[in-house]
């Protein structure tokens, strides 16, 4: 059975090393979040590093997850000082799992706090995709994802949760997911 492939990618407004409240507020947040969405239902697994703490995303050893990658449009720094950025990378079992976990719960309480932390860059946030049983998205997978969906919109290639698709590629929608529109249909 296929999975759901769920890449996030933000451009911070400070670098991680920042040391002020907003920065340490989403450190803090995320360390929360990331706990909580692992216990949730329909969750598989996510890009963990091998040596957490030892470098930037772009010097971390992610394993099966592949070499750390940023979208094309990525202009901040890679270094320890000047990186400044937050990534995902996770597996889910369906839509609604993984729907569910974003907007609900401590995750919900952070998205409503994101342009606190966040720059507003005009890009997709987030993309979806789907994968065959036992396979591993990249980080590559994720941001060449997130490139097409910018480029192209919501395909069966990779999509949003407003425009989801199923794994055979046909267009569908879950309850509580999908265009306010199809929802008066």
């Amino acid at each position: 059975m296929p999975h759901l492939a769920l890449y996030t990618f933000g451009v911070l407004k400070s670098p991680l090393t920042d040391p002020g409240p907003l920065t340490r507020e989403l450190l803090k947040s995320g360390e929360a979040v990331y706990r909580k969405i692992s216990q949730h239902p329909g969750y598989l697994a996510r890009a963990e590093a091998a040596d957490r703490g030892r470098g930037t995303h772009f010097d971390l050893d992610w394993g099966a997850w592949g070499e750390f990658a940023v979208p094309t449009w990525y202009g901040k720094g890679r270094t320890v000082e000047t990186a400044a950025l937050d990534a995902t990378l996770s597996l889910w079992t369906d839509l609604p799992s993984a729907f569910d976990a974003i907007y609900t719960g401590l995750h919900r309480e952070a998205l409503s706090r994101r342009h606190d932390w966040f720059e507003r860059t005009g890009q997709p946030n987030y993309v979806l995709w789907w994968v065959s049983d036992g396979v591993i998205p990249t980080w590559q997978d994720g941001v060449s994802r997130l490139e097409h969906l910018h480029d192209q919109g919501s395909a069966p290639h990779a999509f949003t949760f407003h425009h989801p698709f199923a794994p055979d590629g046909t267009p569908t929608r879950t309850k509580g997911i999908g265009p306010k529109s199809d929802q008066a249909r």
